[in-house]
């Protein structure tokens, strides 16, 4: 197998977690998109909407979309288990994990893709459209924090790719989007904060240079 990848991009990201979270390893190969790698055509051949990650397995067969990755790993390595492992397990962290996607990491990184300066290569930039969705992703923290002071994690009462998901998106709001957990949200702080200590998480910041 081998996994396309590119730093600070979220997605990405949540592959990198999990890979680590259940002791695995595969070879990577970065796609620089700042640097418009994933339009180039070699990529295109693999991946025809340029979109990183993407796991190319062993007989060719190409896998997009993190979480579609995530689910083919989960059943090559099946613990830790991170994705539910009963019916009804399953079904509340897919829930948790698609309003992750739709209410948090879609907001987040539209903030970043329509008002950071560095993000005008990757998009035709309309600034208002990203500062209104800085203040969806604000909302969605709050949200947030009243969920977490009833449960450890965003799912339930253990982590899951539900907390990568979300974690993913939250530091990259901070490094990028001006989006910032702050004291007036104690309780995704604490979330952050000790989701954040993970060795996976750590490990799974890669420059951007």
């Amino acid at each position: 197998m081998k996994l396309y990848d590119t730093p600070m991009a979220p997605n990405p990201r949540r592959v990198r977690i999990f890979l680590a979270e259940k002791g695995a390893t595969i070879p990577t190969v970065d796609v620089n998109l700042m640097k418009g790698e994933h339009r180039n055509p070699e990529y295109r051949a693999l991946v025809p909407n340029g979109r990183v990650p993407a796991l190319v397995l062993d007989d060719g067969t190409v896998l997009c979309e993190s979480i579609a990755i995530c689910r083919y790993l989960e059943s090559l390595y099946p613990e830790p288990n991170l994705m539910g492992v009963d019916a009804l397990e399953i079904a509340q962290i897919d829930m948790w994990t698609r309003r992750m996607e739709f209410e948090l990491m879609m907001p987040v990184a539209s903030a970043f893709r329509h008002v950071h300066p560095a993000a005008a290569v990757l998009e035709n930039q309309f600034k208002d459209f990203g500062l209104s969705m800085k203040k969806v992703g604000e909302k969605s923290y709050a949200y947030l924090d009243k969920i977490l002071a009833d449960q450890p994690y965003i799912a339930g009462d253990r982590y899951t790719i539900a907390d990568i998901s979300a974690i993913c998106t939250v530091q990259f709001g901070a490094a990028v989007s001006d989006i910032h957990v702050t004291e007036a949200l104690p309780h995704l702080k604490r979330w952050a904060d000790e989701v954040g200590a993970r060795p996976a998480v750590k490990s799974s910041l890669k420059s951007a240079a």
